[in-house]
């Protein structure tokens, strides 16, 4: 994913996409995901891992909320990563990250991610371009050590939304009551950061791309869902699973 330059993909659904229709398709692709998680615990072969990353305010909470909350909530698992703790921060970057990692038969949503740590360390200078380079070949090789030795299936998703909607979502945590307790300061100071995370964000897409990223327009939560679950039914259905029959002995 070479080159990729976030300005020039739209962050909104396309014209001729019907919101209605695509909403009851989304009914309709939750309730195979709710049949297809129930198989994949059962079997127990392969995992699933579903990586979110998007600025602040692109809508990753309310993304797990609509789409995952309509499986079985033993099957699904969701770790936000925050800023690291003192004992995290005294391992290596991943060390938290593996742990995290999902076993057999599980789906794990990581609300961020391994990416912040060159993400945010970048953008604020904790490290520099050689060291973020580094620590992206070690995602790499994580990634594939998950997918090789673990089955693991790997969707990695960013939530693309432009700065404009930010701005009004992040202005509606001040005055909406219901979303006040969302609202930090600090994002405001994040997001004038914007060009900085975007150019840390194609340099991303281009030297992690081993797992590949789907870039996700994000401005309209309906076409963002629809896009997710329907990424997320089609490497369910590619895995071709079977309910294991009675148990021997």
């Amino acid at each position: 994913m070479a080159n990729i330059k976030l300005k020039e993909i739209s962050t909104r659904a396309p014209k001729d996409l019907n919101k209605e229709e695509t909403k009851e398709k989304l009914t309709g692709i939750l309730a195979k995901l709710d049949q297809l998680q129930n198989l994949l615990y059962a079997e127990s072969i392969h995992s699933v891992l579903i990586v979110l990353q998007g600025m602040d305010a692109s809508g990753k909470d309310g993304l797990v909320r609509k789409v995952f909350t309509s499986m079985n909530p033993q099957g699904v698992r969701v770790h936000s990563f925050k800023v690291p703790t003192s004992e995290e921060a005294s391992h290596d970057f991943l060390w938290r990250i593996h742990a995290a990692a999902p076993s057999k038969g599980m789906i794990q949503l990581f609300n961020r991610s391994q990416y912040e740590d060159v993400l945010v360390t970048r953008v604020h200078k904790m490290i520099d371009d050689k060291t973020a380079r580094k620590r992206m070949k070690a995602i790499n090789d994580f990634e594939q050590l998950l997918v090789e030795h673990n089955n693991t299936q790997i969707l990695k998703f960013y939530l693309h939304i432009s700065p404009e909607e930010q701005q009004e979502r992040l202005q509606e945590r001040i005055h909406n009551p219901a979303k006040q307790w969302k609202y930090n300061e600090s994002d405001f100071q994040e997001a004038k950061l914007w060009d900085d995370y975007m150019a840390a964000y194609e340099d991303c897409f281009e030297h992690c791309n081993d797992v590949p990223w789907t870039i996700v327009p994000a401005d309209q939560n309906w076409y963002k869902e629809y896009v997710i679950a329907s990424a997320l039914l089609k490497t369910l259905e590619k895995l071709d699973m079977q309910f294991p029959g009675l148990k021997k002995g």
